[in-house]
């Protein structure tokens, strides 16, 4: 049913010189490009004309969705940070903000309460900054008002150290979250220091005792590598004071630096040899060695790192992403959108504030719309970064087209000994998943590119 890459060698251009060159390019510089979702949120722009947002949920054809609240507010912005979010820590601004969010989900339930959620996440910024009550009233929103079903669905929150208390974790726990994320990114005091983390290792370990103490099914631990004063030796310190607590999962990401951030691209140049590369060998061989599984270039997780519910199937994909919040995206097939996006301080500010201000959420006005080589492009990407791989059967039987067909160019990575097939199955190799962010940026489509690279940050 389906062709062999290798037996079309031709639609990869070039002999085993050029594709050696190519290759050497490609991996010349692994860490351009963070490509969690496709695609990114650079390339979103204003919609003409607005998409009304009954119409657009109307014929999603996802089986379930994925409900997402964003928190945009933290104790302090870290020095690698260019997410959105803002520092304020004033109760009285978090509870106009969970207002504005209650608005915004009575009026979309009405388009979205169709079909059951699967998944339920709240990210930020940091939500469990808000006060118990605050965090109380995000999940009466989403079972009360969206219809989540909280037995069906697994549950995941974010956290930061300084903000976990044994009340906020009697209230996850009693609203039956299955995973909790903490970012901790070094237990060096220096290296902590040097990304304006707000918190030393002594309260990590604090927060991690409090955690381990209420067994959630997964524990996640954030970790970074390449920090300005780092060694390996000091990476793999961190590593080895993490895994004393058991995660369940870790997800170790590369340090990113941009020119937005507090952090600049030249602090890390100056600070002598890029590390990063010889850290994530030295911790995938660690982390293999102590019965984790990679995911992906930066999940690592246990087999039993799995909800104790039995929750609704949802697809790697992503689509019927439901984003409730000034910063949440949302994702249909053919449409993604959301609020704008800043990074400064005065531009986060006066996003947020629009969305407080606003009484109507229900058109979407600022985003990106797929078309179907978008919609194909997307579908490879999220397969082909992570484990799984891409199955050529699945992709044919949604695009009613063959992969090389659309892509020939996939053919360079197996040719570059970068991606291998097996049993229909298009997966990177192991120095494939090593080079992600590379392939990643490598198969970011020309329009794609060419908006984010015209896209101006604020």
């Amino acid at each position: 049913m389906f062709e062999s890459f290798a037996a079309r060698s031709g639609s990869a251009g070039g002999g085993p010189d050029e594709i050696r060159g190519w290759k050497e390019r490609l991996i010349s510089d692994p860490y351009r490009s963070y490509l969690y979702s496709y695609p990114h949120k650079t390339a979103y722009s204003e919609l003409e004309p607005k998409r009304s947002l009954p119409e657009l949920w109307r014929d999603e054809p996802a089986e379930s969705f994925f409900l997402y609240m964003h928190i945009p507010f933290c104790g302090a912005r870290c020095g690698f940070c260019n997410l959105f979010t803002l520092p304020d820590k004033r109760a009285d601004v978090h509870e106009t903000y969970v207002d504005a969010l209650h608005r915004q989900a009575v009026q979309w339930a009405r388009f979205v309460g169709h079909k059951p959620f699967a998944r339920f996440a709240i990210g930020g910024g940091t939500p469990t900054l808000l006060e118990p009550r605050l965090l109380e009233r995000l999940f009466d929103i989403a079972e009360n008002v969206m219809g989540l079903n909280p037995q069906q669905a697994s549950i995941s929150v974010e956290t930061s150290p300084e903000t976990v208390t044994a009340e906020r974790l009697r209230i996850l726990k009693q609203r039956q979250v299955d995973r909790v994320s903490m970012g901790i990114q070094s237990f060096v005091e220096s290296e902590a220091a040097a990304v304006y983390r707000p918190q030393g290792p002594a309260e990590a370990e604090r927060a991690l005792e409090l955690l381990k103490r209420e067994q959630f099914p997964i524990l996640n631990v954030d970790l970074i590598y390449g920090l300005p004063g780092q060694t390996v030796d000091s990476w793999l310190y961190s590593l080895d004071r993490a895994l004393q607590y058991a995660p369940e999962e870790l997800f170790i990401y590369p340090l990113y630096t941009r020119d937005h951030t507090i952090v600049k691209p030249e602090d890390v140049r100056n600070s002598g040899e890029d590390i990063r590369m010889a850290c994530y060998g030295a911790a995938r061989e660690k982390l293999l060695a102590e019965g984790y599984t990679q995911y992906s270039m930066r999940r690592f997780a246990k087999p039993e790192a799995v909800s104790d519910k039995t929750v609704l199937s949802y697809g790697c994909q992503e689509e019927g992403m439901v984003g409730l919040g000034c910063g949440a995206r949302s994702y249909t097939r053919s449409v993604h959108y959301a609020s704008r996006y800043g990074v400064s301080r005065r531009a986060t500010a006066s996003i947020i504030a629009d969305y407080v201000a606003a009484e109507r959420y229900d058109t979407a006005d600022y985003g990106f719309v797929l078309s179907e080589a978008e919609q194909k492009r997307r579908y490879i990407l999220k397969a082909v970064l992570h484990r799984e791989g891409l199955d050529l059967g699945a992709y044919e039987n949604r695009f009613g087209s063959r992969t090389l067909d659309d892509h020939p160019e996939l053919e360079r990575l197996q040719r570059a000994g970068l991606a291998v097939l097996e049993r229909n199955v298009f997966r990177l190799t192991d120095e494939g998943m090593a080079y992600s962010d590379a392939i990643g940026d490598w198969f970011i489509s020309p329009e794609v590119r060419k908006r984010m690279e015209g896209y101006v940050l604020v």
